[in-house]
């Protein structure tokens, strides 16, 4: 992105039950962009847009009362929860409509927000995508630390391209967002998508913080969760592994079937037990090579063909910011968007 023309930047924030957190983050976020803004570095008409994942705490409550105390806030409400990928998909995409950069980052704010203004830096320079990459995980549990240096080695044995330590802190550019949102999953895995997209991307390296309020977000069950979406969304890996395994299953009953009549040939063997083994030896591996072959083709397919909305949101005070000619005067949008 090389022109003289000052950028229109948005600072995406997914929220879920933030209520903890946004009395601290929000004035920290809005102290960064006001700098920006009068350092000349981005348009006065920037925005920070808060999108509530469906919080039952008072998230959005907080959004809206930010709202009306300064213009630069701006939110979306999602009708349910939808999960932080549907959140991060429909800031991006509603801000893109009116944004040259678009930032996203996390609302506990561990990720350093202080590396923004070098984020646009490096898009003045002409890079199309800046990860904020942590250059360490020493404020993680040894297990996470585990369990994440164990997934992003098996993505990469799977030729998944990921960048490692780089979590939802990234700036791209308004033709990387076009691009991104023409990839049309239903479930997609952001940190998989964007480095397939092949625009010019740089690194931007922090220390990552400890938390300072509330609770994470990605609990045992939501990481295996992600994880799993992350490989099947990549990778048919795991159906072909049933085949293989299905394969030797009828390999490893040829041996079977041999060992049983070895033990006919001696008198070894129980009356009827060579035939119900042979039969579950046998049926069990073809069942699975069965199994596997069918989900060759059903796995490709099934999350595209239902073509359910991603997501839903029931509350816009961020359009309106621009496509309204008094922007101090927001009044919320209550038309439902469906995407």
């Amino acid at each position: 992105m090389k022109n003289n023309q000052l950028p229109r930047l948005t600072i995406v924030v997914p929220c879920y039950n933030e209520e903890p957190v946004l009395p601290n983050s929000a004035p920290i976020l809005q102290t960064l962009l006001q700098h920006l803004i009068d350092n000349q570095q981005i348009t006065t008409d920037s925005k920070l847009l808060f999108v509530d994942d469906g919080s039952q705490d008072q998230t959005w409550a907080l959004i809206t009362q930010l709202h009306h105390q300064d213009p630069l806030f701006t939110g979306l409400q999602f009708s349910r929860n939808y999960g932080q990928e549907a959140a991060l998909m429909a800031g991006m995409q509603v801000a893109n409509q009116y944004s040259d950069l678009i930032i996203t980052i996390d609302a506990d704010l561990q990720d350093d927000p202080t590396i923004i203004p070098a984020m646009i830096a490096q898009a003045q320079d002409g890079y199309d995508i800046v990860y904020g990459v942590r250059n360490d995980r020493s404020t993680d549990t040894w297990f996470k630390r585990t369990t994440a240096q164990s997934f992003y080695w098996l993505m990469g044995k799977l030729g998944v391209n990921l960048i490692p330590n780089h979590s939802d802190f990234r700036l791209l550019t308004h033709r990387v967002v076009t691009e991104l949102m023409r990839c049309q999953e239903s479930r997609p895995f952001i940190r998989g998508l964007i480095p397939q997209l092949g625009f010019p991307a740089t690194k931007l390296f922090y220390k990552r913080q400890p938390r300072q309020a509330g609770v994470s977000k990605y609990p045992l069950r939501k990481m295996l969760r992600f994880a799993l979406d992350g490989i099947l969304s990549f990778s048919i890996a795991p159906i072909r592994a049933v085949l293989y395994v299905g394969l030797t299953i009828c390999g490893g009953s040829l041996f079977v079937l041999l060992w049983i009549l070895i033990s006919h040939l001696y008198g070894t063997v129980v009356t009827g037990w060579s035939s119900i083994m042979a039969s579950l030896w046998l049926l069990g591996g073809f069942q699975l090579v069965a199994i596997s072959m069918i989900g060759e083709y059903i796995g490709r397919t099934f999350t595209e063909v239902k073509h359910r909305p991603r997501f839903i949101i029931q509350t816009d005070t961020y359009s309106p910011a621009f496509t309204s000619s008094h922007s101090d005067k927001i009044s919320p949008s209550e038309d439902h968007h469906i995407y």
